[in-house]
């Protein structure tokens, strides 16, 4: 396992030393810096990375793609940058699901559920079976009131994929806010038995 783990650590290495001496040569690519972004981000170097998708849409304006990963990667410290980093690749493409999933991250963390509802259901059309865009809408469901709804959309999942874990669970707190407790309890049992594990 350590030699797989090494070998992919010395080829990442590898395309950023390669990205890195093709954009002495041009300096002015989009594309070599979105990548180099990306390479970063894999890295988990985070201002290497930041500084690569800023330099990218410095470039190219309209390379959405990349206001996404920024607002990716201002999540955590910088949840107004976020904000405005994936309000701006929407401007630039509505459709982007990533897009519209770290915008509910981001409105569920700041107490605006409606709206996190509203980019999460998007993301999920935009990105069917997504298990991210679904438990974003299953939470913002449940922190807008929403309890039933929650646990129909969780219902669903579980329909279409009955060891989804994360799905038992959420159903288990929508069936808890609903008052149903037995049948709560059961579906967190089976989301233990499953493998979830709260954070």
């Amino acid at each position: 396992m350590a030699n797989t783990t090494n070998n992919a650590d010395d080829k990442l290495n590898l395309y950023i030393k390669f990205l890195k001496e093709r954009l002495a040569f041009e300096p002015l690519s989009a594309t070599l810096h979105y990548n180099l972004g990306l390479a970063f981000t894999h890295r988990g170097l985070v201002a290497e990375a930041v500084s690569e998708f800023k330099q990218a849409v410095e470039c190219d304006p309209n390379l959405a793609e990349a206001y996404v990963n920024l607002g990716g990667l201002y999540a955590d410290a910088e949840p107004a940058k976020s904000i405005e980093a994936n309000m701006k690749a929407l401007e630039i493409n509505p459709d982007l699901g990533p897009a519209h999933s770290n915008l509910a991250f981001n409105y569920l963390r700041n107490s605006e559920p409606e709206k996190a509802v509203a980019h999460a259901k998007r993301a999920l059309e935009l990105m069917p079976g997504s298990p991210k865009a679904y438990q974003l809408l299953a939470a913002a469901y449940l922190e807008s009131g929403r309890a039933e709804a929650s646990a129909e959309l969780s219902m669903r999942m579980i329909e279409s994929d009955s060891s989804s874990a994360v799905a038992h669970f959420n159903l288990a707190v929508a069936l808890r806010a609903l008052g149903r407790d037995i049948e709560a309890d059961e579906h967190a049992l089976k989301a233990q038995q499953l493998g979830y594990r709260p954070l």
